[in-house]
């Protein structure tokens, strides 16, 4: 499958994550993220599951537009008017838990659950087929449930496949994917690479650099055991002091932490330089970017994103290269 999942991937992933927005929108996003090289884009139309309930709610009126099947529809017409790729990541939100913590007692309750995400997920996959999405996400981040209920996930890659013609990946968390028991069933292992590299507020490139290096050695075991190429369909760094530590953590507490953005920036440059000329290495997606006119300048300063800073620059340096592999 990695010689099939090479052939379709003729560059390196130069990704953005697109966040969904609550209305429709104001004016086209695709030519601002075409200007940073990214040539393609992550559409994320989430579901949420209420706390201490085995339900999967998505596609109604109270969630945001971007979110919708008619959203996500709208965003990938979009984005192939403009010549992007996309990688359509249905992704499940839970209030104040992670769902990596997912759990449930009760069998009959796992069962309830997984009845109405693959609902959720086939739902998608078949507007990934009528849209001709390039690659399909089956799952984000589900670090008890991908082990516990493989059985399920095995199932629904199955009935995925029935619906979607093209290529299918899940975005495993960075202490995770080495664990993952369904990869064979796969065409590309997706990592959500938040690895802490050091807790350092301004570290060099150096640092950084050699941080990512037995990181590396454990991504290259896992492309060959499987034999599968690797993207990264989540990485990034938010804007303040100590960016590559433990960002679970450092979000929490973004607003009173000092900006930083040459921090992200370097964050950024140490991850493109240890990874570029990994052949089994097919790219990333960043996370995130606003469409135009969404959310406050305010907010967006110690956020993810990288537009108005040093980040930009750097990544579209880098996308530019990318588009050349």
């Amino acid at each position: 499958m990695i010689l099939q999942a090479q052939e379709w991937c003729d560059s390196k992933m130069s990704g953005m994550t697109l966040v969904a927005p609550p209305k429709p929108f104001e004016k086209d996003p695709f030519p601002e993220m075409a200007s940073i090289n990214a040539k393609w884009v992550a559409v994320v139309p989430y579901a949420f599951t209420p706390n201490n309930e085995a339900r999967v709610l998505f596609g109604n009126n109270h969630q945001w537009w971007g979110e919708t099947p008619d959203g996500a529809r709208e965003t990938i017409r979009l984005a192939k008017e403009n010549d992007r790729k996309v990688m359509l990541k249905p992704q499940l939100w839970m209030h104040g838990q992670w769902v990596g913590d997912m759990e449930y007692t009760k069998d009959r309750d796992w069962i309830k659950w997984e009845k109405d995400y693959r609902d959720y997920i086939l739902s998608f996959a078949r507007i990934a087929e009528e849209m001709e999405v390039e690659l399909f996400c089956i799952g984000t981040e589900f670090k008890i449930s991908a082990v516990k209920r493989e059985a399920f996930w095995r199932t629904l890659i199955q009935d995925v496949r029935k619906e979607y013609s093209g290529m299918l990946t899940y975005s495993a968390n960075w202490d995770e994917f080495e664990t993952m028991p369904f990869w064979d069933a796969l065409d590309i292992i997706g990592l959500s690479s938040y690895f802490p590299l050091t807790e350092k507020k301004d570290p060099d490139l150096r640092t950084l650099k050699k941080a990512w290096i037995p990181i590396r050695k454990r991504i290259r075991a896992v492309s060959d055991r499987y034999q599968k190429l690797v993207v990264f369909t989540e990485y990034g760094y938010l804007s303040v002091d100590g960016c590559a530590g433990k960002t679970w953590l450092l979000e929490k507490r973004r607003s009173e932490l000092q900006t930083n953005e040459k921090a992200q920036s370097i964050a950024i440059e140490a991850l493109y330089q240890s990874f570029i000329d990994e052949p089994y290495w097919a790219g990333c997606f960043y996370w995130k970017w606003y469409p135009f006119g969404y959310h406050r300048q305010k907010f967006r300063a110690n956020d993810y994103t990288p537009q108005g800073k040093e980040a930009q620059e750097t990544i579209k340096r880098w996308y530019s290269k990318f588009n050349q592999y």
